[in-house]
This record gives C-alpha cells, sequence and structure tokens, in this order.
C-alpha cells in the first residue's frame, strides 16, 4: 500500500468516526429531549387534570379514567404503562425499532415523574390543582398547553406519548379514515363513555378544551410558530426570467420554474415555484403583478422546508 492509501484509508477511517459521533449525538439529543417531554406532559396531568378529573385524551385519557374508577394501589403512572406499552410494541414492525425504543423510553419518563409527583414528592394533588385550585377553565386550558408541549417534543425528537397515535397510522387507512380523523374518534368515544360513567357532561365537556388546546399546541412545537408560504406562479412565458430574477434579488432565494400548458387556451406557460414567509407574501404579489398582471398565484402553507437556497 503506497502513502496515497494510507491517507486515503486513514481519511476514510476519520470520515467514518466523525459519522458515528454525530449519530450518537443525534441520539443523546433525542433521549435528553424526549425526557424532558415526559417530565412536561407529567407535570401538565398530574398538576393541573388529574387533581379536578379532567381528562386529556387518547391512552393517557384513559389511563386517567381507570385509575379514577380503581383502587388507589392500582395508581396512574401504572396504567399509561400497562395501555402504551402493548401498543407500541404492536407497531413495532410498522415503526421500526427506534421509534417504539424512543416511545417506550418517553412514556417510561412520564409514567415515572407521574409517580414521583403524585405518590412522592410533597405536592397534594388528590383534591385541587396546586396552581390553578378547581378553576376548570384553568386547569382545562394549562393543562391541554402543557400536555401539548411534552407530546409536540416527543413527536419532534422521533418518540410518542400516546400509544393510540400507533394504532392511528396502522388501522386509519385500512377503515378509510384520516389519522386525525381515527384519533379524534378515539376522544370522542372516550368523553362519551366519561359522560355515562360519571353521569355528568361538565367534565368531560372541559375535557374537550383541553384536547383543542393540547392539539394546538402540537402543532406550534411540532411545525412552528410561523409556517412558510409556498407561492405557486402561472406567468406567461415571457416574463419567467424577469418574475424569477426580480424574485430571487429580492428574497435572495432560488427559484424553481416548470414547463406548463393552459388547459382552456393551450397556450403555453410557465408555473414559477417560491417559499417565501408570511411578511414576504404582498412584496410578492407586487413584484409578480408588475412584471405579468395577468399571472395567477395561489398561495398554500408549508409545514417544513429542507433546502439550500443554492440548490434550487
Amino acid at each position: 500500500m503506497n502513502g496515497g492509501d494510507g491517507n486515503l484509508l486513514q481519511r476514510m477511517m476519520t470520515m467514518k468516526n466523525l459519522l458515528q459521533r454525530a449519530r450518537n449525538t443525534i441520539k443523546i439529543k433525542n433521549m435528553l429531549f424526549l425526557s424532558i417531554a415526559g417530565i412536561i406532559n407529567a407535570f401538565g396531568i398530574t398538576i393541573f387534570l388529574n387533581p379536578v378529573n379532567l381528562y386529556d385524551s387518547g391512552i393517557s385519557g384513559t389511563a386517567m379514567l381507570a385509575a379514577q374508577l380503581t383502587p388507589e394501589s392500582l395508581s396512574l403512572s401504572l396504567f399509561l404503562i400497562i395501555f402504551n406499552l402493548p401498543l407500541f410494541l404492536f407497531g413495532l414492525k410498522k415503526q421500526g425499532k427506534k421509534f417504539t425504543f424512543y416511545a417506550i423510553y418517553t412514556v417510561a419518563v412520564y409514567s415515572f415523574v407521574s409517580w414521583l409527583i403524585t405518590d412522592v414528592l410533597p405536592v397534594d394533588v388528590s383534591m385541587a390543582s396546586p396552581l390553578a385550585g378547581t378553576d376548570l377553565l384553568l386547569c382545562a386550558v394549562f393543562g391541554g398547553v402543557i400536555s401539548g408541549i411534552g407530546s409536540g417534543l416527543a413527536i419532534k425528537f422521533g418518540g410518542a406519548m400516546d400509544g393510540i397515535e400507533v394504532m392511528a397510522v396502522i388501522f386509519a387507512k385500512k377503515i378509510g379514515v384520516s389519522v386525525g380523523s381515527f384519533v379524534m374518534a378515539y376522544n370522542i368515544v372516550l368523553y362519551v363513555v366519561c359522560g355515562f360513567i360519571l353521569q355528568s357532561w361538565i367534565l368531560p365537556l372541559y375535557s374537550i378544551v383541553t384536547y383543542f388546546a393540547a392539539l394546538k399546541t402540537i402543532d406550534f412545537i411540532v411545525e412552528g410558530f410561523d409556517r412558510a408560504k409556498a407561492a405557486t406562479i402561472i406567468a406567461s412565458v415571457s416574463c419567467c426570467d424577469e418574475i424569477c430574477n426580480a424574485l430571487s434579488e429580492e428574497f435572495q432565494s432560488g427559484v424553481t420554474v416548470m414547463q406548463a400548458q393552459g388547459g382552456y387556451s393551450g397556450k403555453d406557460k410557465v408555473m414559477i415555484y417560491f417559499v417565501v414567509n408570511r411578511f414576504q407574501i404582498g412584496k410578492l404579489k407586487e413584484i409578480v403583478r408588475e412584471i405579468d398582471k395577468k399571472a395567477y398565484i395561489s398561495i398554500t402553507e408549508v409545514a417544513d422546508v429542507f433546502s439550500r437556497n443554492d440548490s434550487l
């Protein structure tokens, strides 16, 4: 082996080690944030929801109902593991080992911290929320938002807080509904059952407030507070270069151009795809209208953007 081959092999080994370290760093980062997610979710549930008998959504809500209907020796933390673990293991083949491990770990942290708060720490959560008292609206809103932060972090870093989401991914398409519709249907059934068991609809109705507060918070955590906007511009061929140059110069971003044809007129057109934030939409419209008054502009929301500007 000559010196050049040796240097090449050494560089390859160094690169392999760097990649391995990067993977390990990502895993450690995920585990850290999943731990934080479990702690946050436990705080929201045990401090705001469980003391006033409000219910979280999904398996978490089911575990809360089961804990209230059974002897005190069967705690919320125990039911969280009993109900979630089989669902995550059932979804192992569909979701993969990494996701399953992350999900089980997150629920384990959630369950452990819930047990600490309710049974170990000197915090009285038996009759009322330590922070919001018996105010159901405050408990519903803050409990939903805080648990939503925990669930959103779990999803963002590769795990899950609730086994019903796994079941939704597996069975939703088989029965012809969306994942969101499957989860919502489960929660509706859960809250109706809670109403009949409790012989009161006040707590289930406030639990719906909790559900929607958590749902909106999860969207914010996973997709960001300020979603990007995708602009699809249908313009004449003669204006294409001028529009693309103007947009690139103004926003310092790449533009994607596709050939198109008018379905009614049969004329050749260009389709320009461009991503901006919500504060740039007005300027984009102004630039396009100045160049091509007949251009068609469609604006849609984009949850995530993964690209480099110079790759377009």
